[in-house]
C-alpha cells in the first residue's frame, strides 16, 4: 500500500473518530487563557496523538521489515486483508464479548485513570501527553491503518504510513476539539455505514498485494528478497 494511503484511512476516519473521541477531545481541559494558547494546545494534544501513531508504525514496520527478508511479506498481506473482512462482517454479539474480556477493560480503565489525572492540570505539556495516552486507546481504524504500517516492509515506511494517518485525522479532530461537535449525529450515522465498505476495500487491496499478480502499484511482484519489482508494460 502506498505510504499516502495512511493520510487517506485517517481523513476518512476521522469522521469516525468524532463519535468515539469527540467526547474527549470535547473534554480537554482548558484553563482561561487566550485564544492563541488554546489553539496552540488543542494543537498539541493532536502532535501527542502522531507521536503514538508513529511509535507504533515503528514497532509494526519492523515486523514487517522482518516479515520481507524471511519472505513471510505476501502471507502477511493476505492474512491481514482476511482478517478485516471478517472482522466487519462478524456479529455483533462477538464484538461485544471481545470487547468486554478482562484484558481489553483493564486497558481502557488504565487509559480512563490516565485522562483523569491529566484533565486536572490542562497544561500545555499535559496536552500533549493527553495526546499520547488517546493514540493508544483501541480503534478499529487504527488497527486498519496498523495493519498498512505493517505491509508496508520497513520501519521508517511504518513511521511515515502512521504519521500520515495521524495527520489525516488532525482536521476534524482539530476543529472539532475549537468549535465544538461540528458533525451532527444524523450525519456520523452516514459517515458510518460508509466505514465498512472503505474497510473491505483497504481489505482486497491488502490481500491483491499479497497475491504477487504483477499488476503495477495494485499488487506489484516481489522478488524472492521481498522488493517490489515494478513491471511496466507499455
Amino acid at each position: 500500500m502506498e505510504i499516502f494511503g495512511g493520510f487517506l484511512i485517517g481523513f476518512l476516519g476521522s469522521f469516525h473518530c468524532i463519535g468515539m473521541c469527540g467526547p474527549i477531545v470535547l473534554a480537554l481541559p482548558s484553563k482561561p487563557n487566550s485564544a492563541l494558547e488554546i489553539v496552540a494546545g488543542r494543537l498539541l494534544y493532536n502532535f501527542g496523538r502522531i507521536a503514538t501513531y508513529s511509535f507504533l508504525g515503528a514497532i509494526l514496520g519492523l515486523f514487517g521489515q522482518r516479515l520481507v527478508l524471511i519472505g513471510l511479506q505476501q502471507y502477511a498481506s493476505i492474512a491481514l486483508g482476511v482478517t478485516i473482512i471478517v472482522s466487519v462482517f462478524a456479529p455483533e454479539v462477538l464484538k461485544t464479548k471481545i470487547r468486554s474480556t478482562k484484558t481489553y477493560s483493564l486497558f481502557n480503565d488504565l487509559v480512563k485513570m490516565a485522562f483523569s489525572k491529566l484533565t486536572k492540570d490542562g497544561g500545555a505539556s499535559s496536552l500533549f501527553i493527553f495526546g499520547i495516552v488517546n493514540g493508544f486507546l483501541p480503534c478499529g481504524f487504527v488497527y486498519v491503518a496498523l495493519a498498512g504500517a505493517l505491509t508496508s516492509g520497513s520501519v521508517i515506511s511504518g513511521i511515515l504510513f502512521m504519521a500520515l494517518f495521524g495527520l489525516g485525522t488532525t482536521p476534524v479532530m482539530f476543529l472539532t476539539s475549537i468549535l465544538g461537535n461540528l458533525i451532527t449525529l444524523n450525519v456520523r450515522r452516514k459517515i458510518n455505514k460508509l466505514i465498512p465498505v472503505l474497510a473491505v476495500l483497504l481489505a482486497i487491496i491488502f490481500i491483491l498485494r499479497g497475491l504477487n499478480l504483477g499488476i503495477p502499484y495494485l499488487s506489484p511482484k516481489f522478488s524472492e528478497k521481498g522488493k517490489i519489482e515494478h513491471v511496466m508494460k507499455h
